[in-house]
């Protein structure tokens, strides 16, 4: 039996309808989910005095279960089909007394103006607009602007649709412009994702008069698990609001049914402010031979390390992911924007979420564990928030290490995955007032200051790699006369200032682009200037070109120690520029014979 038209122009014909109805004969034909699925929203919009017109109501029975639970009982159904109109008489006939199936054209309504209070369409707009060629957009103005006469003002067009972009984006920029209130609503699933993948969204439009000269438009999305809307700024925003979560709910089907080959990662975001609040990386171990308690584990990294290679990197997490002995494993790594009461509180939060994540082949009722490192959720302070024309918003934050160590970080937002600046803290000083703690409390309370910058440590491996160096020169005791160190980046400072106090003999000057940083590391990182060292606030690259012009021949060392901002070359640092032959050339001349 064929039923599936020859063109998406046969979703406007009578004729094709006809021919559906009668092959399908008496079996309702549901589109985009029945009753269950779609109540919880239709009950906040139809109340029991409206009178509903549903347009294009075919053999659906939402209209027949609305009635028989008492939501509504006042509807008029229309339908182009002459086959389908007679069933559905014969299928109500009697039984319910109030309700009304006429054989009528949504484009050409026989009805007076602001007739219904609601109007209801289940996939009607989506079987009309196929496509975006201008009769098709021509008969959806129609469709709307008659839907817009019929309706009273306060009354609602809830229209049940799978939401692709250029529906969605019709609809809206339609009835946004007729000032009227749009909201989405992402229906919640029945749970079987082998009938149905993609979500179904109700577009709910309410009737407003229209203002003469006010461009203002109230936009608002509520995600399935909430019930509070959220608002959005333009129907661009809210196009890709639908959007994310239609690419969720493929995700979710695709990684239910088999392993992830590539990792998978994604941000699930506040519901208040939008922003991310947890970043989730799915990772599975083929290795691992499954059974009936190893399918299936969270892992909380502690806040502040999620820049460590083991949670920070693929290959980390694989290995994370085959030593915890789980075959697939989602790590979860919490954003420093946000608050967290624990890992109760977490575990709670994302219970729900986290199960939509689940591989093929997990038992029913299977219980995960939510795993970390010493069974909380880590410690991260951020002592100060910043921003800069040339380094864009930064933090200043203190983080726990592994153990009992405390550390103080600068992080670049722009690539909030990098540590830009690290220093060690000694050991927190109780505050002014406050007893001292015993010796067998290990975890400071949130009344103690942090500890003061310990710079006997360097943190960066690169670091201790470039103070080596310096031993080519001559241990800081046999040095004879002075020794000239050109440092180019500052950031926290801990470089030049572990060069300044262990080698004595050492003059250090520091080029820094950013004068913000030189505040920061001042401020948060124990730098000062003094007689052997200096910081020139200054472009490297002119730094170094002035100085090979005009005073060559001057430093027993050069350390570069420069961000790279161009994310997409796929160096870190230094900027491409610092490596070129030319400007390499120049940091040549600038070094004494045996630099």
């Amino acid at each position: 039996m064929e039923l599936l038209p020859r063109s998406p122009a046969e979703f406007g014909s009578a004729r094709y309808w006809d021919r559906f109805f009668r092959q399908r004969a008496q079996r309702p034909f549901e589109w985009y989910g029945a009753f269950p699925e779609l109540c919880p929203v239709l009950y906040k919009y139809v109340r029991p005095r409206d009178k509903v017109l549903v347009v294009g109501c075919g053999n659906s029975e939402l209209s027949e279960q609305m009635y028989d639970v008492g939501m509504c009982e006042d509807i008029v159904n229309i339908d182009i089909s002459d086959a389908v109109i007679r069933q559905m008489r014969e299928r109500s006939a009697g039984t319910r007394p109030r309700m009304s199936y006429l054989l009528m054209d949504m484009l050409q309504m026989d009805f007076p103006d602001s007739h219904f209070q609601v109007v209801l369409d289940k996939g009607t707009l989506d079987a009309l607009l196929t496509n975006e060629e201008e009769a098709t957009l021509a008969k959806v103005d129609q469709m709307f602007a008659e839907i817009s006469r019929v309706l009273q003002v306060g009354g609602r067009y809830l229209c049940v649709s799978l939401a692709q972009a250029h529906v969605l984006k019709k609809a809206v920029e339609y009835f946004s412009q007729e000032g009227w209130v749009v909201r989405v609503h992402q229906v919640a699933s029945s749970g079987d994702k082998q009938q149905f993948v993609l979500p179904v969204f109700v577009y709910v439009m309410t009737k407003f008069r229209k203002i003469p000269g006010s461009a203002a438009q109230i936009l608002e999305i509520c995600p399935e698990e909430q019930d509070k809307p959220m608002r959005v700024e333009s129907a661009e925003r809210l196009v890709a609001a639908v959007k994310d979560r239609q690419h969720y709910a493929l995700l979710c089907s695709q990684i239910s049914k088999t392993p992830c080959r590539e990792q998978v990662s994604l941000d699930l975001c506040d519901k208040e402010s939008g922003k991310p609040r947890y970043t989730l990386h799915v990772v599975d171990s083929p290795s691992v031979k499954p059974s009936r308690d190893n399918h299936f584990a969270i892992f909380i990294i502690p806040q502040g390390r999620e820049t460590e290679w083991l949670f920070g990197t693929e290959e980390g997490q694989r290995q994370l992911a085959a030593s915890a002995g789980f075959g697939r494993l989602v790590t979860v790594a919490l954003h420093r924007e946000q608050h967290y009461e624990g890992m109760a509180s977490i575990q709670a939060e994302l219970s729900g979420k986290v199960m939509e994540l689940a591989p093929p082949g997990l038992p029913a009722r299977q219980q995960v564990p939510f795993l970390s490192v010493g069974g909380d959720i880590g410690v991260r302070a951020v002592r100060h928030c910043g921003s800069s024309p040339l380094s864009g918003d930064f933090v200043v934050e203190d983080v726990r290490g592994d153990g009992t160590c405390y550390f103080r970080r600068l992080v670049f937002l722009q690539n909030r995955n990098v540590v830009q600046s690290e220093a060690r803290l000694l050991a927190p000083m109780p505050l002014p007032g406050q007893k001292k703690r015993r010796k067998d409390k290990k975890k400071p309370s949130p009344t103690e200051a942090p500890g003061a910058i310990d710079k006997s440590y360097l943190c960066c491996e690169h670091h201790k790699a470039m103070v080596a160096g310096l031993c080519l020169l001559g241990g800081p005791d046999a040095l004879p006369g002075e020794l000239a160190v050109l440092v180019v980046g500052l950031g926290g400072g801990s470089l030049p200032l572990f060069v300044h106090d262990y080698f004595s003999q050492a003059r250090v000057a520091v080029v820094e682009i950013d004068p913000s940083m030189l505040e920061v590391a001042t401020r948060w990182f124990s730098f000062s200037q003094g007689d052997r060292m200096q910081v020139h606030v200054s472009d490297g690259l002119d730094y170094v070109a002035k100085l090979a012009a005009e005073a060559p021949a001057q430093y027993d060392a050069i350390m570069f120690d420069v961000d790279s901002k161009d994310l997409t070359v796929g160096m870190s640092c230094p900027p491409p520029a610092f490596v070129e032959k030319p400007f390499l050339q120049k940091v040549k001349t600038i070094l004494k014979p045996e630099g």
